[in-house]
């Protein structure tokens, strides 16, 4: 861990509330104790080992005078005692504030933001004193397996497409790397999710053959911040070669 560990702070105030229903992907339907809201879920995932009737969740109450029609997120929920976040977009804003904590960052800064290449956008351009520079795509995890990190939970063309680009670029001699942020503590390792999204999981295996990087880390979620909590081995060997 390292010596430079900090934290980001999560915006509050958070309300604690118990999981109802999700009738779509962004909604999710919460008892506020003696009333009952519908609440912007922030995670498009599956998340079905996470949200079910009775789950405690935490959710953030939409500012003053918005014109959102959900006037909570979801962004929180616990899991055998484990916070673990929903909010997709919170990996990238913690990279932006704190990649300094993170030993796999160091001598490197952020040159720039949403990278445009064709009709993509890579997260991040870091660069270092030498002059190199490497295009990293951050990917939000969520799903933990008998302390396997897996992603993803449902199927992403989107994904597929970014890894495939940066596989584009490594065979073209630029640096690129992904990295996979799990939004909770309790994870060993990490594997590509090859039940669930077979054609992310092979486009992964071959980024990593072609020369991309591929890291995750662990964080740790409290109601107020989240840290970094180490880097994980990463797997990506079909189950049958695992």
């Amino acid at each position: 861990m390292s010596s430079k560990l900090r934290a980001m702070k999560i915006a509050e105030p958070l309300i604690k509330g118990e999981f109802i229903g999700r009738p779509n992907r962004f909604l999710t339907i919460i008892s506020l104790g003696d009333k009952v809201v519908e609440s912007h879920l922030p995670d498009p995932g599956r998340l079905q080992e996470l949200l079910f009737p009775g789950a405690i969740v935490y959710v953030r109450p939409a500012p003053e005078n918005s014109e959102r029609k959900t006037k909570y997120s979801t962004v929180l929920v616990k899991n055998k005692d484990v916070l673990i976040s929903l909010d997709s977009t919170l990996p990238n804003h913690f990279i932006q504030q704190d990649y300094t904590s993170i030993p796999l960052f160091n001598q490197w800064t952020i040159k720039k933001n949403e990278c445009k290449i064709g009709n993509h956008r890579i997260d991040f351009l870091f660069n270092n004193s030498q002059g190199d520079e490497v295009y990293t795509e951050i990917k939000s995890v969520t799903f933990v397996e008998n302390r396997i990190a897996k992603f993803p939970d449902a199927v992403t063309d989107r994904g597929r497409k970014h890894v495939n680009l940066l596989s584009k670029l490594a065979d073209e001699g630029m640096k690129s790397r992904i990295l996979f942020v799990c939004q909770r503590p309790d994870a060993d390792e990490f594997r590509p999710m090859w039940n669930r999204d077979p054609e992310f999981a092979k486009a992964l295996k071959n980024a990593h053959e072609h020369g991309v990087q591929i890291h995750c880390i662990k964080t740790n979620i409290s109601l107020k911040e989240m840290t970094y909590y180490g880097e994980i081995p990463v797997n990506l060997n079909p189950p049958d070669e695992a």
